[in-house]
């Protein structure tokens, strides 16, 4: 598995697996829309990675260096090709962002939906802690909680 940062041919396979995932679908996500979101991206020079495996892309991480607070890193969003989440896709992934980050941060962000358990407790074997929840942020009735880490000091950046 290889992480390269990604290009305008790999936005229409995200999409498709965006809007064939629940957790996007919960959202409102379709192809079209997450397809533009990606597409967009790119045109502002966002910081998107992506892993590869024999040409195909298995996931994606879109992360900004100063994101949060004018002065934290901040992991806008992270995505797992369906099928491949036990394959240790999206640990690749935030190993390269929080990499990137911490060369420059001294922390990262990130939200999570409270009721996706799944990836608080991916979140949380990382050294993520929750420090706080966004009620109704995105969604009606969905609390979005704050999570943060802090570089290890063996990651000292500057």
């Amino acid at each position: 598995m290889i992480i390269r940062t990604l290009t305008a041919e790999d936005c229409p396979a995200c999409a498709r697996w965006m809007a064939a995932t629940p957790l996007w679908q919960h959202y409102g996500v379709t192809e079209h829309s997450a397809q533009q979101r990606l597409e967009q991206g790119l045109a502002n020079q966002a910081t998107i990675a992506v892993a590869e495996q024999d040409g195909q892309v298995l996931g994606f991480v879109w992360y900004v260096l100063e994101g949060a607070f004018a002065r934290s890193g901040y992991i806008l969003l992270i995505g797992v090709q369906p099928g491949r989440y036990r394959q240790r896709v999206g640990q690749a992934l935030m190993d390269y962002a929080e990499a990137q980050v911490f060369q420059q941060a001294a922390d990262i962000f990130l939200l999570v939906s409270d009721f996706n358990l799944a990836a608080q407790r991916f979140y949380q074997r990382r050294g993520y802690k929750q420090v706080g929840a966004i009620p109704d942020y995105v969604l009606p009735g969905v609390s979005e909680l704050i999570y943060t880490r802090r570089r290890p000091a063996s990651a000292q950046g500057g």
